[in-house]
């Protein structure tokens, strides 16, 4: 691997993680200002719509710039979103404008592997890459835990000056903790190597660009391999933000662990992601990523054990073997798609339309789980009806796929 994807990755990682310890303190803000529990869904949602909202934009800016200054700018717009909440802001208004350096983020680099790297090295790549954003993911919480506990006002002291800007939250050194970490991760984007990939001039008309997005999603929804790997991943995107809430909500009320510790908790889920996607990345060649389709199946029918587990040590046992099925299913799935859109697209257009698909999964699953808290629908039922969403949701891609497979075989995807 290049010297320039790693520090790709290491921008990434720490973004990531920033980005998930953001949403911890952002829950704690809205509990400390006694919000409604439906709020705390409205946070995802809000950093969420920016992806579904710009999708049609950001892939054609990814492509119109060199990606590392799409990155800059991106990470500079979180460090203003901290600089909002930190000045007592709106959690919600916050987040979201995280939420958009995130939805330019996005396209700008995942865009710059598929330039950096040749096709045989997309998988092992990807292990690399989605070993760390869902690290990130799982440690930016357990981070944002810590960032929350009752150790972090101690260390405020210095700070006081701020306390009337913030509105005396007891969140100040948590803030600033994450401020620095954008700051860094912004730095850092000035670095990112230009790849030297330059793509033939568009329109940039309002109309013009949805009408081709919405074309460039038919490609890629049509083509047999990439609509298959856009089904698995929108699906998994979507059932995956809601259960982090869900499992949150679980610790507090089936183990009694205040929201610091139950963000503890999920971070051993990344133990089994590492591992699971050490050995994709190892095992599965690219060729094969449609075969692991019967792992989605087992994720969604281990969901449901969680009810009857009333120990944190058992629940973090299970969600290290959920987290090592995640990881060993979704990387050569990522691979896969990441493939196909970059050769029937472009790189940054084809992610914007990944981006687009998995983040609307995404909003109609939170906003259907903020509508059931808000119609107080019990824990247990809510478990079950993600469980038999992803089981039945992958088993019906399995066997469209086998219809496929029955009537036309893929060609290979070259070395």
């Amino acid at each position: 691997m290049p010297r320039a994807f790693f520090l790709l990755l290491g921008v990434q990682f720490i973004s990531t993680l920033a980005d998930n310890a953001f949403l911890i303190v952002a829950i704690a803000r809205v509990l400390e200002l006694s919000g409604p529990g439906w709020l705390i869904p409205l946070l995802k949602i809000s950093f969420t719509l920016f992806y579904v909202v710009l999708a049609p934009f950001v892939g054609p800016l990814a492509d119109a710039f060199p990606k590392g200054r799409v990155m800059l700018l991106a990470n500079a717009l979180k460090v203003v979103a901290m600089v909002v909440l930190l000045s007592g802001g709106n959690p919600v208004l916050a987040i979201g404008l995280a939420g958009l350096g995130s939805a330019m983020y996005a396209p700008a680099k995942y865009g710059l592997i598929t330039e950096l790297l040749p096709a045989r090295d997309l998988v092992r790549a990807n292990g690399f890459f989605e070993s760390a954003t869902v690290c990130a993911v799982i440690f930016g919480t357990v981070l944002g835990g810590l960032l929350v506990s009752p150790v972090m006002p101690h260390l405020e002291s210095p700070f006081a000056f701020l306390q009337s800007s913030a509105h005396a939250t007891a969140l100040v050194a948590g803030m600033l903790v994450l401020l620095g970490m954008n700051t860094v991760a912004m730095v850092l984007s000035l670095a990112v190597v230009d790849s030297g990939a330059r793509y033939a001039a568009h329109t940039m008309h309002p109309v013009e660009i949805i009408k081709r997005f919405i074309r460039e999603n038919r490609v890629l929804w049509q083509d047999p391999l990439g609509g298959l790997s856009m089904s698995v991943t929108t699906l998994l995107w979507g059932v995956g933000a809601t259960l982090q809430l869900i499992v949150l909500r679980w610790a507090h009320e089936a183990l009694g662990l205040p929201l610091a510790q139950a963000a503890y908790l999920q971070g051993v889920t990344a133990f089994g992601v590492i591992a699971g996607a050490v050995l994709a990345s190892r095992l599965i060649a690219l060729n094969d990523a449609q075969k692991l389709i019967p792992v989605g199946v087992l994720m969604g029918l281990l969901l449901p054990v969680l009810l009857s587990i009333d120990t944190a040590w058992a629940a973090a046992i299970l969600l290290v073997i959920v987290g090592a099925l995640a990881g060993f299913f979704v990387v050569p799935m990522n691979a896969l798609l990441q493939h196909r859109g970059c050769t029937l697209l472009t790189a940054g257009r084809s992610i914007a339309v990944q981006g687009f698909n998995e983040n609307a999964g995404m909003l109609l699953m939170l906003a259907a789980y903020a509508g059931a808290i808000a119609m107080d629908v019990p824990l247990h039922l809510l478990v079950w009806g993600f469980s038999v969403m992803v089981s039945v949701g992958m088993a019906g891609i399995w066997f469209a796929q086998w219809r496929l497979r029955s009537v036309s075989q893929p060609a290979p995807i070259p070395e």
